[in-house]
């Protein structure tokens, strides 16, 4: 169905795409578990309630998250090229990729704590266990399910971005399906890219899920 030099582009978006999705995702998740742990502690009936710390958090992070990608993505180019020299290619698409998911990865890891039971941070809290001791040895370990589960399901959000971002600049499966499949008609690639696009998101959700089994305590 297609040439040699047609895989090879294919192959070539697919390393992309998943260079941009791996790469943002670590970062999302590094910034992510810091943005979600202060809201955590800093919430009212946290362990260390802070009402002005958890309401600019809370405010920056629903700001971040209202921004449509495509429009986020064009807001932050001077601040791109700053990081990485460039407003194109893999690298450059990196950098709104994190801003954009960083506070919706917040989001699911403020969920994944919220979930710990209280009653096992008030027994740590007893022992005299510090705030860093919780969020460590309680907390994380705790949620490590949860949290593991959304990390798929924050890869597949970014997945899609990475998509998305072929449209003013980026790199992968995104851009081929924008410049071969939109900008040429040729509907064969198209369609290759989608089925591409779908099969990484079948392997994203399937080893999120077998990760999630192996890590929850409770289920062995």
């Amino acid at each position: 169905m297609f040439d040699q030099a047609t895989v090879a582009m294919l192959m070539e978006g697919v390393v992309d795409t998943l260079y941009m999705t791996i790469v943002s995702t670590f970062f999302s998740y590094v910034f992510g578990i810091v943005m979600a742990v202060v809201l955590v502690i800093c919430r009212k009936d946290g362990i260390r309630p802070n009402p002005v710390v958890y309401s600019v958090l809370d405010v920056v992070v629903n700001l971040t998250r209202s921004f449509p990608f495509l429009i986020l993505m064009i807001a932050v180019i001077p601040f791109t090229r700053y990081i990485v020299g460039t407003t194109i290619g893999n690298n450059a698409t990196v950098v709104p990729l994190v801003i954009a998911a960083a506070p919706f990865v917040a989001r699911l890891i403020e969920s994944s704590l919220l979930e710990v039971d209280n009653g096992v941070v008030e027994a740590a809290q007893s022992m005299g266990a510090s705030t860093w001791q919780i969020i460590t040895k309680v907390l994380l370990p705790e949620a490590l399910p949860s949290l593991i589960n959304g990390s798929a399901v924050a890869a597949i959000t970014i997945l899609g971005y990475s998509a998305m971002s072929g449209a003013v600049g980026g790199g992968g499966l995104g851009k081929l399906a924008i410049m071969y499949g939109y900008n040429r008609y040729q509907t064969d690639i198209m369609i290759a890219t989608v089925i591409l696009l779908i099969i990484i998101v079948q392997i994203f959700q399937s080893f999120g899920n077998w990760a999630t089994r192996h890590s929850d305590k409770r289920g062995s």
